[in-house]
């Protein structure tokens, strides 16, 4: 976690609104969301990824009340909720507020009794596009608490905490990699982190590189389903070679040489996911590799690689995603572009020489919309810092 130095200039306007919509002047807590550059469906395998923070953001004013009432407004949906400290609800009901419930109903349980308290959230992650807009709601909520109280958690803490929120209370399956990275996240850097052990090394991104984010504003109803679907086979795998060798616990463990030794005898569609999971986590290691070289051909040709597998072996891409890959490696100046995030529409990442962003916007986006009939959104962004104080 970073200190306020190291971000944005405090929101005034958020900070107005508290005060007209509370009567009380806030704190100010800004947390990012994040792509990942390579590394996909390795997280819940205990293997390896390659994530960003990016400068897209959740800022959480938050002030004490004089009783035990959590009072939530979010100014994206233009929406408020009032919750009783000790009385939080007991499961979710499927609303943004649920993000705000788990984390405090954990702290709670860690900490103590907390104080009442007035929040006001705004963000600019583009919501559903698969940027972690529910994980940097967390975490930003997680740190104003502890602000508001002068409690102190270490940074994988937090991590942990609010993925753990996002498991047992909002009900979501998600691996540690959103989280970690919106705590951990430095400013021109990428993140490579160790699944299982929770290391990671921090690695320069050459100033010369822009991260392009390429929205396809496709989002297949099928996503959540299949994403279940990819864990429980991802499980067989890990059940069938665990049971033929000793040390695995995970397909994080298993080498390439044992799954082409022992893994013809699994069903085709079962090998293909190991397949994936197992050459993804050696990519990552390479591609932060080649990074530290500033070797971007390379990381290119990985990224290249990586999208190829999740397309073919993992099955994950869609018409959509190949679509704009395609297009983004077309491009001048792109050193490399694949699908990110857990597929099935979302976005793709490309990886574009600054000079250059201006014509590939100008040249992707109207193909695409040429091609689907579908306007795409393009972000730009250098990595960013991860969460922090403002105000």
């Amino acid at each position: 976690m970073n200190g306020k130095s190291n971000h944005s200039a405090p929101n005034l306007e958020l900070m107005s609104r508290f005060e007209e919509r509370y009567g009380a002047s806030p704190r100010l807590v800004e947390a990012p969301g994040r792509v990942n550059l390579i590394g996909e469906h390795t997280d819940y395998n205990e293997g390896f990824v390659f994530p960003a923070a990016i400068a897209f953001n959740t800022q959480v004013a938050i002030a004490k009340r004089d009783d035990r009432s959590l009072v939530v407004f979010s100014l994206n949906y233009s929406e408020g909720c009032e919750f009783d400290l000790d009385h939080l609800p007991a499961s979710p009901r499927g609303h943004w507020s649920d993000y705000v419930v788990g984390v405090v109903g954990l702290l709670a349980r860690r900490l103590g009794a907390l104080p009442g308290a007035n929040l006001l959230i705004h963000g600019d992650i583009p919501h559903g596009a698969g940027l972690s807009s529910s994980a940097s709601l967390e975490i930003a909520v997680c740190l104003a608490y502890l602000d508001l109280t002068g409690e102190e958690l270490e940074g994988t803490v937090v991590a942990r905490l609010c993925q753990q929120a996002e498991n047992e209370f909002v009900g979501a399956r998600c691996g540690i990699m959103d989280q970690f990275v919106c705590v951990h996240g430095r400013k021109d850097h990428a993140l490579r982190l160790d699944c299982r052990s929770l290391e990671y090394e921090l690695v320069p991104i050459p100033p010369e590189v822009r991260l392009v984010i390429c929205n396809t504003m496709v989002r297949h109803s099928l996503a959540a389903g299949e994403y279940n679907r990819r864990r429980e086979e991802c499980e067989v795998a890990t059940r069938y070679f665990s049971e033929r060798l000793p040390d695995v616990r995970a397909l994080r463990d298993v080498t390439m040489e044992n799954f082409l030794r022992l893994g013809g005898q699994l069903p085709e569609r079962i090998q293909k996911r190991a397949r994936h999971v197992i050459s993804e986590d050696a990519r990552v290691l390479q591609a932060a590799e080649a990074l530290k070289r500033k070797d971007l051909a390379s990381f290119g040709k990985l990224m290249a690689s990586s999208h190829a597998s999740l397309r073919d072996d993992f099955e994950v891409s869609c018409e959509e995603l190949d679509l704009m890959v395609s297009l983004a490696t077309r491009g001048e100046g792109v050193y490399g572009a694949r699908m990110t995030g857990g597929g099935f529409g979302g976005c793709a990442i490309a990886l574009v020489q600054a000079d250059q962003v201006e014509r590939f916007k100008t040249t992707v986006g109207p193909e695409y919309e040429r091609v689907t009939g579908r306007v795409p959104e393009l972000y730009v962004s250098s990595a960013a810092n991860g969460a922090g104080t403002l105000f």
